[in-house]
C-alpha cells in the first residue's frame, strides 16, 4: 500500500503554495532562521492512524535536513496520549509545514478510522466495504489509501477505470432509443474487453435485466436490505451486487445479512470527521 513518492510530493506542494502563500508573515517576523526545535504529534482521539509519511515528507519539503521519526505505522490503532511522530528541525519549518501536515495526518486517520469502524461492523458476512469518487478535490490518492488502510477496498479511482452507467446515463441513452439490455449491449461493443461494466439500479427488475445483459457488477441503489436479498437472488451470482446509498454505521450490517458483495459509501471521504491530533513543539 506504498504511496507514490513523486504524486505525493505534488499534493505537498500545492497544499503548502496555498497555505504559506508569499510568506508567513508571523514566523518569519518572530522565529530566526537558524532556531532548531523539537515537536510531536500527538494522538487526542482514539483512532486507526494513517499519513505517517505523508506527514514526514511535509515537513522535509521545507526542512530537507529534517530528523523524523514516524513512531507508529499506517494501520495501527492510537489511544488518547500515545505520540506517533517526533521530529527535530528548524522551527521556522516546523511551524509553516504544521497546519498542511495535520490537516493531511487528521483527514487521513478520519477516512482510516471510520472504514475500520464499517468493517469490524460486518465482520463474519463476505462482503467489502469499498469508498467512491466522493473525495476531496485533489486529495483521491490520499483518501482512497487511507481507506485500504482501514481495511477497505477502493472502488474505481477514475471515470476511466471501469464503466458505470448510473441512471443519467440511462436517461440518455433512452432518449437515443436504448432501454437498459441495450444500453449495456451498446456500452461492451465499444469499450477494451478488459474494462468491466457496473450499472446502478433501482428494483429488483431490473437488477435481473442487468445480469441477463451480462453486466459484471449491479449496484442496487437505495434499497431496504429486504428487497438487496430478493435482487441478490435474481442476478443468482452472474454478476457482483454492489449495496449503496444512505447505508450508516447503525445499518450496514443488515446490509451486509443481504447477500450482497461490496457496499460502498460515501460517506467514508466526503464526511470524514478528522482524528483529533495535535503537534507540540518544545524549544
Amino acid at each position: 500500500m506504498e504511496l507514490p513518492s513523486a504524486e505525493v510530493q505534488a499534493i505537498l506542494d500545492r497544499a503548502l503554495a496555498e497555505d504559506i502563500a508569499w510568506g508567513d508573515v508571523t514566523t518569519q517576523a518572530l522565529v530566526p532562521a537558524d532556531r532548531r526545535a523539537t515537536a510531536e504529534a500527538l494522538i487526542k482521539r482514539p483512532g486507526v492512524l494513517a499519513g505517517g509519511a505523508v506527514f514526514a515528507q511535509t515537513f522535509r519539503t521545507l526542512d530537507p535536513d529534517a530528523r523524523i521519526d514516524v513512531r507508529v505505522p499506517d494501520g495501527a490503532r492510537v489511544e488518547p496520549g500515545q505520540v506517533v511522530v517526533a521530529l527535530a528541525g528548524r522551527a521556522a519549518a516546523i511551524l509553516s509545514a504544521e497546519r498542511v501536515a495535520l490537516n493531511l495526518l487528521q483527514r487521513m486517520s478520519g477516512i482510516a478510522t471510520a472504514t475500520a469502524e464499517c468493517v469490524a461492523a460486518v465482520e463474519g458476512y463476505p462482503v467489502r466495504i469499498i469508498d467512491t469518487r466522493k473525495t476531496a478535490p485533489g486529495l483521491r490518492l490520499l483518501d482512497k489509501y487511507a481507506v485500504r488502510v482501514g481495511g477497505g477496498s477502493n472502488h474505481r479511482y477514475n471515470l476511466a477505470d471501469a464503466v458505470l452507467i448510473k441512471d443519467n446515463h440511462l436517461e440518455v441513452a433512452r432518449s437515443l432509443g436504448m432501454d437498459l439490455a441495450a444500453a449495456i449491449a451498446h456500452v461492451r461493443k465499444r469499450i477494451s474487453p478488459f474494462l468491466k461494466i457496473e450499472v446502478e439500479v433501482e428494483s429488483v427488475a431490473d437488477a435481473g435485466v442487468a445480469a441477463a445483459a451480462g453486466a459484471d457488477l449491479i449496484l442496487l441503489d437505495n434499497m431496504p436490505p429486504a428487497e438487496m436479498a430478493e435482487a441478490v437472488r435474481v442476478v443468482a451470482g452472474r454478476a457482483l451486487v454492489e449495496a449503496s446509498g444512505g447505508i450508516t454505521l447503525e445499518t450496514i450490517r443488515d446490509v451486509a445479512a443481504s447477500g450482497v458483495d461490496l457496499i460502498s459509501s460515501g460517506a467514508l471521504t466526503h464526511s470524514v470527521r478528522g482524528l483529533d491530533i495535535s503537534l507540540e513543539i518544545h524549544m
